[in-house]
């Protein structure tokens, strides 16, 4: 039996079609994950935002109210950061000791809300104090961030 030109012709249209298939698969993933991580970036982006507003607000009133409203800003900022950071880079996250470098910022970060607490409780401290705190706050989420 002969294979006419034909056939021939469409089975090669359709391998054709199949690789160019799995081209498109492979840049529709990498562009969904591009546009995955542009979004997180900007809820980051927007969360280190609102917390500098906070603490600059906590700053200037010292106010249960405003310390509550920092402390939660600051636990989502480090909820997000740990869930996305710690999907996309888990393999470069330890230290020379085993330690997981990102918990190990994130009982920092903690650490220094209880010691930002302590300082609004006081009412002595002077806000120079308080912005000491806020900016270590601030440059270890950005830490954390990178």
């Amino acid at each position: 039996m002969k294979i006419n030109q034909e056939m021939r012709a469409q089975l090669e249209a359709t391998k054709t079609k199949a690789v160019t298939n799995q081209t498109n698969g492979k840049s529709f993933d990498a562009m969904v994950i591009s546009q995955t991580q542009k979004l997180q970036h900007g809820q980051l982006t927007e969360l280190v935002k609102n917390i500098t507003l906070q603490g600059e607000r906590l700053a200037r009133y010292r106010s249960f109210k405003d310390l509550a409203k920092y402390k939660r800003l600051v636990k989502d900022f480090v909820k997000e950061a740990v869930q996305y950071g710690m999907d996309l880079n888990h393999s470069h996250s330890f230290n020379f000791h085993g330690n997981n470098r990102k918990l190990t910022l994130v009982k920092e970060v903690d650490e220094k809300l209880v010691r930002l607490t302590e300082v609004v409780l006081e009412q002595e401290k002077r806000s120079i104090d308080i912005l000491d705190l806020i900016g270590e706050i601030k440059g270890l989420l950005i830490n954390l961030y990178s």
